[in-house]
């Protein structure tokens, strides 16, 4: 098992599954993707139309691509959606922490995180919000986050929110410096 923050010698097209859980271990989101490559901000997954994901409880295939990035630095995941998805979101941001890449063989990787509830989402219809606080707070009290975790937490929502806001990379999704289209481009290639 890898403990860097990179994926080591993933490859561009290898399979990348996306593995989340909650604080206290149960399962909850598992997202196929391929492997797109790296750049400043961190390695980018594409996340193609037509996937199977699923948690405990729901399942669905995607209804339009995506692209993930897993940061270099910051205790968060951000999906990146275009106009080719029939929701408003454009950007999808997870607080997460304990970010492990996991070689399973070759041309294949699993990345595990930790969930943390809050997500920053910036959307056509709503512009840029917080949601699940009210999910924070019950598994703040429900799992025991240790109040370190809670506070850490607040301040990269906080930041992660300003950053969103004003459209600082990566998280420029309208201007000529967006650098999610590059891999958009890429993952349909």
């Amino acid at each position: 098992m890898s403990n860097d923050r990179g994926p080591g010698a993933l490859l561009p097209g290898d399979l990348v599954v996306a593995r989340n859980r909650k604080w206290d271990g149960t399962a909850h989101w598992v997202v196929p993707g391929r492997y797109l490559g790296e750049d400043i901000h961190g390695w980018w997954i594409f996340q193609g139309a037509g996937e199977f994901c699923s948690r405990p409880g729901a399942a669905f295939y995607t209804a339009s691509d995506a692209v993930l990035l897993v940061p270099r630095a910051g205790e968060f995941v951000a999906t990146f959606y275009d106009d080719s998805y029939p929701g408003d979101f454009r950007i999808y941001v997870d607080l997460a922490t304990a970010h492990a890449w996991r070689p399973i063989k070759p041309g294949v990787t699993e990345f595990h995180m930790i969930d943390m509830d809050l997500d920053v989402i910036r959307s056509t219809k709503h512009g840029v919000f917080v949601d699940d606080e009210d999910e924070f707070e019950q598994h703040r009290l429900a799992m025991g986050y240790p109040e370190e975790t809670v506070d850490a937490m607040r301040a990269e929502c906080a930041a992660l929110f300003e950053a969103v806001d004003t459209m600082d990379a990566p998280f420029d999704v309208m201007g000529s410096n967006n650098p999610s289209a590059e891999w958009f481009r890429k993952g349909r290639a």
